[in-house]
């Protein structure tokens, strides 16, 4: 499946939560993830994320869809990183 990621956790466990999405997906902007993921590396993610993340205050969103193609993205100004160089 595709998916994309937002996440919006208090300051002193940004970059926890930055280092683990990057391990799962590919980072396209502030706190903003997307790519391919199978349901259980998703799972994983959940629940790493939820051992960082405090559950009061912090959130973790995530849109899925069966395939990028089903999306439309359009990116106005300057696209933070171009994902047509992957193999």
């Amino acid at each position: 499946m595709y998916v994309i990621a937002v996440y919006d956790v208090g300051q002193k466990r940004v970059a926890k939560m930055l280092k683990l999405c990057r391990r799962y997906l590919n980072w396209i902007q502030n706190s903003v993830f997307e790519g391919e993921i199978s349901e259980v590396r998703l799972l994983e993610l959940k629940n790493k994320a939820t051992d960082i993340m405090d559950e009061e205050t912090d959130s973790l969103i995530i849109f899925k869809t069966r395939q990028e193609k089903w999306l439309e993205k359009e990116i106005v100004g300057k696209e933070r990183q171009n994902l047509d160089n992957f193999l």
